[in-house]
């Protein structure tokens, strides 16, 4: 592997910022459910980070063609910065437009940290090393919601020990102290396009990329339609667990689907392949049995904790080795000399999806009048979801199967 030192660097930023990242959702999300908004209230809030994601990601490609993953990268983490700066400076009269603002540059921070992060692999895996740059891909993106998990537990904790200033202060330093590192390592310019890179560029005309994208939006739609809202809430009004329980519920899973996610290479395509299009529509496919079970367990009132627990644990081990799956692909595909454009295409269509699951599990929950019934409904929405992803695999397969064949053609 090449260049491990900027690589260990760039890992070490998304590492800093995903943990802070993960305990501002539930400092924010439990602390606005505290001072009385209501579901849909809270998760129009939430619209804004997923909607800037949505557009980070659309032009957040080009800008990494156009002026190097090194300044995406750095861009990123400065705006967090800003944002937790805002929500301490602000803690003691939050207001909807602070709330906005802060969330909006949140979603820019994480998507332009994430594109920067996973399209720098490409440039340190040799080139034809697709099983080498599956494990570098999986080992980024499962330590990562591993510290995604932990940052939810810190984020519950924190709000019940240290309060909402005080955290976001904590993260304020945090983020600080890690840019300072990753300007003074990451010098050398990365991911520049050799040529001139246009607004037109910005469209992926590749189709494995699009209907990869296109799975995409509805795989995480499938998992935030009931997970980001429906499900920490539920815990905590329903079965009546404080912030930091609940917190740190959702931090057990994350990090144990972090775990897996690493650990996908040794799963998936045995020690010597790499996965393709039919990995993911069988692992996608797989979704719906889990989420079937729970919907049918909480419907007949079946012991809601151990069915929400042990369902859960299974369908984040499917996901896990799903989202690796599809990480290892859209890199795979993505065009080496202008990696970031498909990269930035790709994680579009993922923050469309979670722009979609998180106001579908706001208003899903509390239109079909929360609590167990909610929580029930916006699982059959995620099985919906799942199915239209797994249909969407179909010409994908099609259409890698063409690539490979124009690939060995002498």
């Amino acid at each position: 592997m090449k260049n491990l030192r900027a690589y260990a660097t760039v890992t070490g930023c998304y590492w800093v910022f995903t943990l802070t990242d993960g305990a501002l959702r539930m400092l924010v999300l439990f602390h606005l459910h505290q001072i009385g908004y209501s579901p849909l209230q809270v998760v129009s809030l939430f619209v804004f980070y997923e909607l800037f994601g949505v557009i980070t990601n659309f032009f957040g490609g080009w800008l990494g063609a156009r002026f190097g993953l090194n300044s995406t990268l750095f861009a990123g983490l400065s705006m967090q910065i800003v944002a937790c700066a805002l929500l301490a400076a602000s803690a003691n009269q939050l207001t909807v437009p602070i709330i906005l603002v802060a969330q909006g540059l949140s979603g820019i921070a994480k998507d332009l940290t994430k594109m920067s992060s996973k399209s720098y692999i490409k440039s340190v895996v040799p080139e034809g090393d697709a099983r080498g740059l599956m494990k570098w891909v999986a080992l980024l993106t499962g330590s990562k919601n591993a510290l995604k998990g932990l940052g939810f537990f810190l984020g519950g904790v924190l709000l019940n020990t240290v309060g909402f200033r005080t955290a976001n202060e904590g993260m304020v330093f945090a983020l600080t102290l890690m840019l300072a590192i990753a300007l003074g390592i990451l010098t050398k310019p990365t991911g520049k396009s050799d040529t001139k890179v246009r607004f037109r560029h910005l469209i992926s005309k590749d189709p494995k990329v699009n209907w990869l994208s296109a799975s995409r939006l509805f795989l995480f739609g499938s998992r935030d339609v009931w997970f980001v809202f429906a499900l920490p809430i539920f815990l905590s009004v329903d079965l009546g667990w404080s912030s930091a329980q609940s917190g740190g519920f959702l931090a057990a899973w994350v990090i144990g689907y972090g775990f897996v996610q690493a650990s996908a290479p040794a799963i998936v395509g045995g020690r010597k392949s790499a996965p393709t299009a039919k990995s993911v529509i069988g692992w996608t496919s797989a979704l719906v049995l889990p989420l079937a079970c729970i919907a049918g367990l909480l419907w007949y009132d079946f012991a809601p904790l151990p069915s929400l627990v042990s369902g859960l644990a299974i369908f984040g081990a499917i996901f896990a080795v799903n989202s690796a799956v599809h990480s290892f692909l859209i890199v795979h595909y993505a065009d080496g000399k202008n990696v970031s454009l498909n990269v930035g295409f790709y994680y579009m269509a993922n923050a469309a999806g979670r722009l979609a699951g998180t106001v579908l599990s706001g208003a899903v929950f509390q239109w079909a009048g929360m609590g167990q019934s909610g929580l029930i409904a916006c699982i059959l929405v995620s099985i919906g979801m799942v199915v239209a992803s797994t249909l969407l695999c179909l010409p994908l397969r099609a259409e890698e199967k063409r690539w490979h064949s124009e690939t060995v053609q002498p």
